[in-house]
């Protein structure tokens, strides 16, 4: 959350866009959006292997509208937000959501995706950091909603400092899954705010094609 995706979103459609290149970006507050599941059920009665498969069959028909049209779609907080976050939430088995996510990146490669990671090294200061910028509402509304689910309840986890502990343990997940997953992709760390640094490596990976193999897996923190 506020790591930036929804603007590196709409500035890649941007840079594709100025470079004579189709491109539309979809972010998470697209309504209806095209790939994230929703559902009117109380928590417990959502069944995660159910949850699973309904995400599952939104990817697939997302590609099916996708691959005639000439143009990139950049995609915000899907693969490892979302339905994922809320498959942890359900305290799905982690093999569970290592096979949803195996499933996800089988479904999306005839679009020859790229993964694009954002993460901040100190999880603690993110989550404060969020929390302070969007202000009291916004944090009530995180912990009302995330902490009465199945994972946190069962791990007693309350108030802003359980939500950073949920954040803590769900960034050990998503770290090891984007490890194992077998896709294009680029991580990088993205605290210290240097945009143009990090701009230049996603344009490197999305107009190269060997840029990928060339680029270090995290991008290093300092300043050019």
């Amino acid at each position: 959350m506020g790591s930036g995706k929804s603007t590196a979103t709409r500035n890649i459609a941007h840079r594709l866009g100025a470079c004579g290149i189709a491109a539309i970006g979809i972010t998470e507050g697209v309504d209806p959006h095209p790939i994230r599941f929703d559902w009117n059920l109380p928590w417990r009665e959502m069944p995660p292997a159910e949850l699973a498969k309904s995400c599952i069959a939104k990817w697939r028909s997302f590609v099916a509208s996708s691959l005639a049209p000439e143009r990139i779609s950049i995609v915000d907080g899907q693969l490892f937000h979302g339905n994922l976050t809320t498959l942890l939430l359900l305290d799905a088995d982690v093999d569970l959501i290592a096979a949803y996510c195996r499933e996800v990146v089988a479904a999306i490669k005839p679009l020859d995706p790229l993964l694009i990671y954002f993460h901040q090294d100190d999880v603690d200061s993110a989550i404060r950091a969020v929390s302070a910028q969007r202000g009291e509402k916004w944090v009530n509304y995180q912990v009302n909603w995330k902490l009465k689910s199945p994972y946190a309840s069962r791990r007693g986890l309350v108030g802003l400092d359980g939500l950073i502990t949920l954040y803590r343990q769900y960034r050990a997940l998503t770290d090891q899954l984007f490890a194992d997953l077998d896709i294009p992709k680029i991580s990088i760390e993205n605290s210290k705010r240097e945009w143009a640094i990090y701009d230049d490596m996603i344009d490197r990976a999305l107009m190269n094609a060997n840029a990928i193999s060339e680029i270090p897996v995290s991008v290093p923190r300092t300043s050019k």
